[in-house]
């Protein structure tokens, strides 16, 4: 794949990555909201620091501040996955441009998110010691290093296996292995866990499932649209190919 084509996609990876952040941000407004409110309602029942003033209103933090972080972490998402495609197109398998980018996308998903926050869940933002902060942020960086490099060499192990023990026996093979030392990695680290006593189970509950709805929604339209802009590059239609032969 020359330089041009891998310009192209990086570009229109970040494009659908932008598209798939407002999606993603109109699921947070619309379901991840109320959780946090209610995290915050409790910390500020059971706080005994009183006084001060927010530097940045409720209101701005949960519209313009949600957008913000929604969009630049799908442009971030978009250029970096549109790079992962671009390395994994033709080596994973015999996939055209959709179903790789598809598959790119679900990955992404599983190791950069669900992997680890099934050992570091997530916590509404006003919930938690704040002298703890550092340590949980660094465990779950950890934890996203370890579980993509763990899925990477999955992918190398079952590309190993594959010519004795056929590719399905291979890929099953591989995946028991990522879930073995997977779980094996979650006992060994230290626990993250640090939500309040008393803290309602259903807000908690209710949080972390709209954490993992709006993920959920960004990866997989980012996977679709980046699947058709990227199909559009690498396998133009003929009627296309026409068109850019006469322009030309």
């Amino acid at each position: 794949m020359n330089s041009v084509t891998v310009r192209t996609l990086l570009v229109r990876g970040m494009l659908a990555g932008v598209a798939a952040g407002v999606l993603a941000f109109v699921f947070a407004y619309l379901v991840g909201e109320g959780p946090v409110d209610a995290a915050i309602a409790f910390e500020s029942a059971n706080s005994h620091e009183h006084g001060g003033e927010e530097l940045v209103s409720r209101s701005v933090q949960s519209t313009a501040g949600l957008a913000t972080g929604v969009l630049v972490f799908g442009v971030a998402i978009g250029g970096i996955v549109a790079l992962a495609f671009c390395f994994a197109l033709g080596r994973i398998g015999r996939f055209g441009a959709r179903a790789t980018a598809g598959l790119t996308a679900l990955a992404g998903f599983l190791l950069v998110y669900l992997v680890p926050i099934l050992k570091y869940p997530a916590n509404p933002p006003a919930v938690g010691n704040p002298d703890t902060l550092d340590k949980r942020t660094i465990l779950f960086v950890l934890m996203i290093a370890l579980s993509v490099l763990l899925g990477i060499a999955a992918v190398l192990l079952g590309r190993r296996l594959a010519p004795a023990w056929g590719n399905w026996n291979a890929s099953i093979a591989a995946g028991l292995a990522f879930v073995a030392v997977v779980a094996v990695s979650m006992v060994v680290l230290p626990s993250g866990e640090n939500t309040p006593k008393g803290f309602p189970a259903t807000d908690l509950w209710e949080f972390r499932m709209a954490s993992i709805g709006v993920q959920a929604v960004l990866w997989s339209s980012f996977g679709l649209l980046f699947g058709f802009l990227a199909e559009r590059v690498l396998e133009p239609k003929p009627a296309d190919s026409q068109v850019s032969t006469l322009a030309a």
